[in-house]
């Protein structure tokens, strides 16, 4: 109880703070929607609705996109079922809100304070909280517990990061942990992890990744008619890897001068940024935005051309991986841990990661399989241009990614089965 009113305590005292910054940093036109959602406020009241209702919990896009085929599943097994999801990101609101499945109601997540949560669960009243990939709010789970709404971990993983934080507060952590009914996590690496921190054996199952299952739109974007190929992916690049890998390009240029390539940094707030580094080279770029039909750019109005595409738009990466010949992992080149080398699995694509794919343990099994190849930055140039000199080999590569891909499907269908026992008095 005292360890709930200190972390309370130290919330609000940051929450002044942080609050006036975190209200202006919104696009106008978000401003007061959001305020109002994470005070508890809502211009719907779910409440009201006669019929059941799951609450998703994704905070951002990475774990919105990971939601989406279990929210398919559950609108298509539980048709009656309503279902919110919430995200903390705007990002994050972006995606859920263009690619949620119908009918599903978005919001931000409300502030971890408790006469905030009393408000938002009189509005939302759910039977069942889901969140997605161990996004853990200690009021939040403590308020459902005592209100005897199951909550549920699904997709669950633990970074290196986050674990070792976690250790040091584990005499905090037991009791959030204590107040989750299940723990469905990734693999056996993640699911030893929330063990190690006091979660129950019988609590814990080991289901695959819902990444695995998320099938990326097949339409491939017009615009990537205009690029020559070779056409290499620099995916959800980190500062200080967009220039490695744009000095790589310059020196692959010479062997390859139809070469071109996309560099899709991870955070929006940095699209300027890498312009600008591009820019300060001197080389032919031209950003995604500058693609489109309303552009005083429209790409076929242009013939083909070899040169770097700034991808400044959300959630279209997962797409675009469909025209690469090659696919280089952001994240992996500095000590961020990687992002997601699935999307590219899924696209039948070689794939490079740098040393550090911490975040993702199944890599591993791709090096080992010969899907993915793992160097240091000193080699990156080198090994593109093995691959880019071998066709043979990216087949090879590429055609062991997608059988690795379709091998570890099937993890949502996992999860519902899981979490069927919490739904039994709910109506098809």
């Amino acid at each position: 109880m005292i360890l709930k009113l200190i972390y309370s305590f130290l919330y609000f005292i940051v929450l002044i703070f942080l609050l006036p910054f975190q209200y202006r940093k919104r696009p106008k036109d978000l401003r007061q929607r959001w305020l109002k959602e994470k005070f508890g406020f809502f211009n719907f009241q779910l409440s009201t609705l006669n019929s059941k209702l799951i609450w998703i919990h994704a905070v951002s896009v990475g774990e919105v996109i990971a939601s989406l085929p279990l929210l398919e599943k559950l609108k298509v097994r539980y048709p009656s079922v309503s279902l919110v999801l919430s995200t903390i990101t705007d990002t994050g609101q972006r995606v859920a809100l263009e690619k949620a499945s119908e009918g599903t109601k978005v919001i931000y997540l409300p502030f971890d304070l408790n006469f905030i949560l009393k408000r938002t669960l009189k509005n939302i009243q759910p039977n069942l909280f889901i969140t997605i990939e161990t996004e853990l709010w200690p009021n939040l789970l403590m308020t459902l517990k005592k209100r005897k709404i199951p909550a549920v971990v699904m997709n669950g993983r633990i970074s290196d990061d986050s674990f070792r934080g976690y250790k040091k507060i584990k005499f905090f952590m037991q009791s959030i942990i204590d107040c989750v009914d299940l723990f469905c996590m990734q693999d056996a690496v993640y699911a030893g992890r929330i063990k190690e921190l006091g979660a129950q054996e019988e609590k814990i199952r080991v289901i695959g990744s819902f990444k695995f299952d998320t099938v990326p739109s097949l339409n491939v974007p017009e615009w990537t008619e205009l690029l020559t190929h070779p056409v290499i992916i620099a995916g959800s690049t980190h500062r200080g890897e967009e220039d490695l890998i744009v000095s790589s390009y310059i020196e692959l240029k010479k062997d390859f001068p139809d070469l071109s390539l996309i560099v899709a940094p991870r955070h929006p707030e940095r699209f300027g940024e890498v312009e600008g580094l591009v820019k300060a080279k001197g080389l032919s770029y031209v950003k995604r935005s500058q693609l489109s039909s309303d552009s005083p750019i429209h790409p076929f109005t242009h013939s083909p051309f070899p040169c770097i595409v700034i991808l400044d738009a959300v959630g279209e990466l997962a797409s675009v991986y469909g025209v690469s010949d090659v696919a280089v992992i952001g994240g992996s080149f500095i000590e961020r841990g990687g992002q997601n080398l699935l999307e590219p699995a899924f696209w039948e694509k070689p794939i490079i990661c740098g040393p550090h794919m911490e975040n993702f343990p199944f890599a591993k099994e791709f090096y080992g399989r010969g899907a993915a190849i793992e160097t240091e930055s000193s080699a990156l140039c080198e090994k593109l241009k093995e691959l880019l000199q071998s066709p043979e080999k990216m087949k090879s590569m590429g055609n062991k990614a997608k059988d690795l891909y379709n091998e570890k499907a099937g993890a949502v269908e996992r999860a519902m089965k899981e979490i069927e026992r919490f739904l039994e008095d709910v109506a098809y």
